[in-house]
């Protein structure tokens, strides 16, 4: 029989024969992909007495169900509504017609409606009865059961549905949430649902279906349309297309123009087309919005119907999602023809719109909204006034999660001749950092503030702000000092309700000084302000000062030599980052460069190459991290035994318009101890000499080198005046203790020496100060072999299982867990190649030096190694280790 041909059995009410199309299981086309996940779901149906299968028009509903029917290997009653489809009694009409059509008639004693406006509930009862008697439940699938409006068909379905039991199973399929108690059957576990969400094509089942319309497309290609479609069945579909008739598909599915496509004319037709006039013009205003709510899209069309025509778009699955608060969002496919359609209907009104809704979100949305749809409009003055008048502007550097602050104002060209307008590029280039370009327009601003009383008190508490930042990032502490005083004149004369909208403000000014009062060399007075950004409120504008004052504070405890300390500050900003969701710790990379410095302090070199490998990608924002990150660079590659390079790190100046004590102090230390270990002690002492008495480890460093240089009595007088240095920690007292004890045990006054040790152990065993003890040389050995010392030695300076055994003649010990010094690069050269049996003479050929050079090497590596013969050399090196 044709498709669409009358149906055997007598008319309809209206005495129209009954079609054939509205009872025949769709035919699926050869593109079409089986989805195993959903017919699984789907199998489900036959156990529950209600299944609902909701989405969007194109979604692959129909099919999905059509496929799985067809498959099920048993008789399914399949109606397709449409509009002649009205009414009661036309309803129960068709569905008891497809009941015949499949085989599986209704007794004749159930009737047929005579009336296409009501159903006798007679029948409906016969009905129910006759259904719920069969020995095997009968399947009825509705299609575009959206169509069925009347809530009494709903209500009448429902009852048979409910007397039927257990001998009927009804699959609706349609658009809008059925008018059916839905909630009744999800609270008894009697109900399967296919919705949207699980409809949406994944990037996988995309590549199979493409491959299905002769398209082989890599798998980022395929992941991007299915991100631009939401996975929509019929946008992939139309795509595929569209694109197997272009010279290049790959191509042309990154680059299509939804506005100018099939998909366009799809959605144009079944869903804006099908709406009213005032529906319409809604959807075409508010895809200029990411996001949108009743009242904005009010604010849009200047009327009030949105909330009532926003309601009725997501009932209807119309590609309007609500995702809570309410708040809705489009489709962004749908989204995107409709902006294409809004410029072709009525062109110049998209920036009006954008301004409109930029200004609404002033009052009641959000800060990065209110400047997107503001950037939009080019409407830079308004954005700028907001951003100062409002105390906002320091949301710029808190507030818009991974959007650059300059990317709102990149448009923005000529000269600004508002004060607000400089202030806000200034922020823009020191978000960067870019200090030059900053500077120069805020000092444009500050000129503008103070001519003709233009200067509002926000405006000025803006400028200090950025003041402040600049001073930290010039690493000028009188700067940053300056504009704080300076704000803090100004916030008694604005409203407590303003300041207290914007605590950001108060913690990014206390950072910055914070920050550049450490530079400075002023810890307690950076510990103050940082410590006071951490105490301050707890919110979500002031998540990034508080990390930063996090990080900040761990180096404070790192140079006051406090490892763990520095360790739970870095840790303490990791947890506040989770806390606001996060993904990484943000920021300047201060915190991982601190890590890998307390890594270097317990001889983790591997762990510190990586920490210092994590913040490599950017430069350092500010004179700080800069120092920090070269004091760790220059750490790894003396603990590698690269000196040379070493030397060339420390050397390298960090800008800044004042100097700061303690990163010039650890450069100087660094190259100390790379002439140490080059053994030109007095290099070591020299590179010191300018920088001794300003830090408690510069002054250990100095007497350490002193000491290696034969001069235990300035050693020792330089120790004595860390007496002045109360605050510092085990960082600065283990080596402080192991060079008094090196300087006792070359006196011969054994006691002291053992009392040092065992005071350097017992301080660096909490902080597991390793590296210290291994560069304290072999004179430590038989010390640290003797038992009770050996046994505050085990389980963090050595494994449990070693010891500290054995001494040569001249009483240096060789167990195999003796610290020792750091071995040269040259020297680990020498060394590889000793273990692979190479002559003395053919190490030098292949290093290509002399063979006095080798020897001069290997003598030093006897020395630190302690022993005396190569064999003894090599096995002592595999030990550590360092092969």
């Amino acid at each position: 029989m044709p498709r669409g041909a009358p149906v055997p059995g007598g008319p309809d009410p209206l005495g129209d024969p009954y079609l054939r199309t509205r009872f025949a299981l769709p035919s699926r086309p050869g593109t079409f992909l089986r989805r195993d996940r959903l017919v699984e779901h789907l199998e489900q149906a036959l156990l529950t007495p209600l299944t609902v299968v909701n989405g969007s028009a194109g979604a692959g509903k129909t099919l999905l169900v059509a496929d799985w029917a067809a498959n099920l290997g048993r008789p399914v009653a399949w109606l397709a509504l449409d509009a002649a489809v009205e009414g009661p009694g036309m309803f129960w009409a068709h569905l008891l017609q497809s009941l015949n059509a499949a085989g599986v008639p209704a007794p004749t004693a159930v009737g047929f409606p005579a009336d296409a406006t009501r159903v006798p509930h007679t029948l409906l009862s016969r009905l129910a009865w006759a259904l719920a008697g069969r020995d095997r439940p009968v399947t009825v699938v509705i299609d575009e059961f959206e169509r069925m409006t009347d809530p009494e068909v709903g209500r009448q379905l429902e009852f048979v549905l409910r007397h039927a039991r257990p001998g009927l199973r009804l699959v609706l399929v349609s658009r809008t949430e059925p008018l059916l108690p839905l909630h009744r059957y999800r609270l008894a576990g009697e109900m399967t649902e296919i919705r949207d969400a699980e409809l949406a094509f994944t990037t996988e089942e995309a590549v199979d279906l493409l491959e299905l319309h002769g398209l082989s497309l890599s798998v980022p290609v395929a992941r991007a349309l299915v991100e631009r479609t939401r996975g929509w069945a019929a946008g992939l579909r139309l795509s595929a297309l569209a694109a197997r008739s272009t010279p290049d598909p790959e191509r042309y599915l990154k680059e299509f123009e939804a506005g100018r496509s099939t998909i366009a004319d799809f959605l144009l037709a079944e869903v804006l087309e099908r709406q009213t006039p005032e529906t319409q013009d809604l959807l075409l205003r508010i895809s200029v919005l990411d996001r949108f709510c009743p009242e904005l899209a009010d604010e849009l069309t200047r009327r009030r119907d949105a909330a009532t025509i926003l309601a009725a778009l997501h009932r209807a699955n119309a590609f309007v999602e609500d995702f809570g608060q309410g708040w809705y969002r489009l489709h962004p496919l749908f989204r995107e023809i409709l902006r294409a359609h809004l410029r072709q209907r009525a062109p110049g009104l998209e920036q009006e719109l954008h301004r409109r809704a930029a200004h609404w979100l002033r009052r009641f949305g959000t800060l990065p909204e209110m400047l997107a749809h503001g950037a939009a409009a080019q409407d830079w003055t308004y954005m700028a006034r907001a951003l100062v008048e409002d105390l906002a502007i320091g949301q710029l550097f808190t507030g818009l999660g991974s959007v650059e602050p300059a990317d709102w104002f990149a448009g923005m060209e000529g000269e600004a001749p508002d004060p607000s307008l400089n202030l806000v590029r200034a922020a823009c280039e020191l978000s960067r950092p870019a200090l030059d370009g900053g500077l120069a327009h805020l000092r444009r601003a500050a000129e503008q503030l103070a001519a003709d009383d233009r200067g509002s008190p926000a405006a000025l508490l803006s400028c200090a702000l950025l003041e402040a930042l600049a001073g930290r990032l010039a690493g000028s502490a009188h700067q940053a000092e300056r504009a704080t005083r300076a704000a803090r004149r100004l916030m008694p004369q604005l409203p407590s309700r303003l300041l207290d909208g914007h605590p950001e403000l108060t913690a990014l000014l206390l950072t910055h000084v914070g920050s550049a009062r450490l530079w400075a060399g002023h810890r307690d007075e950076a510990r103050a302000a940082l410590t006071a950004v951490t105490r301050g409120p707890r919110t979500a504008s002031t998540v990034l000062p508080r990390m930063e004052a996090l990080e900040h504070l761990a180096l404070v405890e790192h140079l006051d030599g406090r490892p763990s300390a520095a360790e739970r500050k870095v840790f303490a900003m990791t947890a506040e980052a989770e806390r606001y969701g996060l993904a990484q710790p943000s920021g300047s990379g201060l915190g991982q460069l601190v890590l890998a410095a307390v890594a270097l302090d317990r001889d983790e070199a591997d762990r510190a190459e990586a920490l210092l490998a994590r913040t490599s990608d950017q430069p350092p924002p500010d004179p700080v991290t800069a120092a920090v990150r070269r004091a760790v660079t220059a750490g790894v590659l003396l603990a590698r035994g690269r000196t040379r390079e070493a030397l060339a790190v420390a050397a390298r100046p960090v800008p800044a318009a004042e100097a700061s004590p303690w990163a010039q102090g650890r450069a100087a230390l660094a190259a100390s101890e790379a002439h140490l270990a080059e053994g030109r002690p007095d290099a070591a002492v020299e590179v010191l000499r300018q920088v001794v008495g300003e830090l408690p480890e510069c002054t250990v460093g100095a007497a350490r080198a002193h000491l290696a240089a034969g001069d235990p009595g300035t050693a020792l007088r330089l120790l004595d005046g860390l007496a002045a240095h109360g605050s510092a920690g085990p960082g600065v007292l283990v080596p402080a203790a192991l060079v008094r004890a090196q300087a006792a045990a070359l006196e011969g006054d054994t006691a002291t020496a053992r009392r040092m040790v065992a005071q350097a152990l017992a301080e660096g065993r909490r902080e597991e100060l390793r590296r210290a003890f291994r560069a304290a040389g072999p004179w430590i050995a038989p010390f640290l072999a003797e038992p009770p010392l050996r046994a505050s030695a085990a389980g963090w300076l050595v494994p449990e299982s070693e010891s500290y055994g054995g001494t040569e003649r001249d009483g240096r010990g060789t167990g195999p867990g003796a610290p020792v010094e750091q071995l040269s690069g040259r020297e680990r050269e020498v060394l590889e190649r000793l273990a692979r049996a190479m002559s003395t003479e053919d190490i030098a050929a292949d290093l290509f030096v002399s063979v006095n050079t080798v020897k001069t090497h290997l003598k030093s590596a006897y020395r630190k190694l302690s022993v005396h013969r190569r064999n003894d050399a090599v096995r002592r090196a595999r030990e550590l280790r360092l092969l």
